[in-house]
Formats: C-alpha cells, structure tokens, sequence
C-alpha cells in the first residue's frame, strides 16, 4: 500500500497532545495514511470464494459472513492517519532512543494468514527528535498491509531514515507466522526473527551491539 497526505494530528507520548512539526524543516515531514480498500467488491469475493469451498450460505451462521470477512480484511489493511511529530534536538541528545515491544499483526501476501509479533524500533537522534508514539505508528503503517517480514522490517527502517535522518536506524521483529503454524510444517511456538540496520547501528560494533542489548535480543554467541 502507498501512505498518501492526509492532515490529522495524533497523540504524542501516550495520551499527550502532539506538536506539529517547525514548518519548512525537517525532511518530508508530511502526514500519511492508507489506501481505501473496496469493501462490497472484498464482499463479493469473499462469497465466490466460500462458495467454491462448499460453504452453503444460506445457513444461518453464514449469511452474514462475506460482509464480516471482508470488513474484517479491510481493517487489517487500513492503518491509521498520524501526522509526523518532531522537535528540534536542542538538547544535542546523542544517545539511543528504542521503543521495544510494540505489537504489530500484519497479513501473509502467500496465503492471507496473519503473522503477529512485536517489533523493537530505534534510532540514534541528528538535528531532530521523533514523538516516541510516531515509532509505534510507523510499524503500524506498514504492518497493515500484504506483507513479508523481511520487507516489512526494511520499510519501517528506510521510512525512518528517509524522513527522520538519524544518525542510525535499528528494528528488529519477531513474529509467529500462521502460515508456518496452522499448515505446512505446522512449527508450532516457532518465530521468525529478522533485522534491519542503517548508520551507525550497522557500522559501529559497540553502537550495534547496544542496540541489540537494549531490543532484548540476545547475540549469536552471548
């Protein structure tokens, strides 16, 4: 899904009012939301598809189910409006800012089958400072989508980067996948961790391995 501009302020740090960005600084700081998902198409989908499995809907616990479905895909694949809150770094802060343990759900592009975990976001600040709830709200934007893990974790890096120019970028995700679990090998419990780094966090060892300290994600080794 391709975030289009739409203006609507968010919240900052859990229930505190945000700030708008200094107008004309900062790199693209633009507002973001999804795409618009065509729900009486989804539902007709949904009733050819439970059709051809030999679904009979006119049973009363099924009538009303390709509306539910498709409602319920429309949700998933449509992230929330926010608007990008920065503030100039006046401090000179220079050390790691991770927001880990954010939960995210996000839908398989193979089978339609969601893939739930959380993700541990962070970066090193430059000029400029992010509203820490912006970090959840990135995962967000790009979870509710037909997603891979491996690009997922590299989109919310490079959007990072891109609109923020940190110093470093780090994310890792860990995820169970439905897809793993509920068919094929059926690797119930297993994860599926993967990592994106930019910066700092990817060049300097102590800078990596701090982040990674920090994530809770343990090193090879340690």
């Amino acid at each position: 899904m391709t975030a289009t501009p739409e203006p609507n302020p968010d919240e900052l740090n859990g229930d505190d009012a945000a700030f708008p960005a200094d107008a004309g600084e900062g790199p693209d700081l633009r507002p973001v939301t999804g795409d618009v998902v065509d729900e009486d198409g989804a539902e007709r989908a949904v009733r050819s598809l439970l059709m051809a499995l030999g679904a009979d809907l006119g049973a009363p616990g099924l009538v009303d189910t390709p509306g539910r479905v498709a409602r319920a895909y429309a949700d998933m694949l449509r992230p929330p409006a926010f608007e990008l809150t920065t503030f100039p770094n006046d401090e000179g802060y220079d050390e790691l800012v991770v927001a880990r343990d954010i939960p995210f759900y996000s839908l398989c592009q193979h089978h339609l089958l969601p893939f739930v975990g959380v993700a541990h976001v962070g970066y090193l600040p430059g000029d400029r400072i992010l509203g820490l709830s912006k970090l959840a709200r990135v995962v967000e934007l790009f979870s509710r989508d037909l997603q891979v893990q491996e690009r997922l974790t590299r989109q919310v890096a490079d959007w990072l980067d891109r609109n923020l120019r940190p110093r470093g970028v780090g994310v890792v995700m860990e995820a169970e996948h439905s897809c793993m679990t509920l068919r094929g090998a059926r690797a119930w419990g297993s994860k599926t961790l993967t990592s994106a780094l930019l910066g700092a966090i990817r060049e300097d060892a102590r800078t990596r391995q701090e982040f990674l300290a920090l994530s809770g994600v343990q090193r090879p080794g340690g």
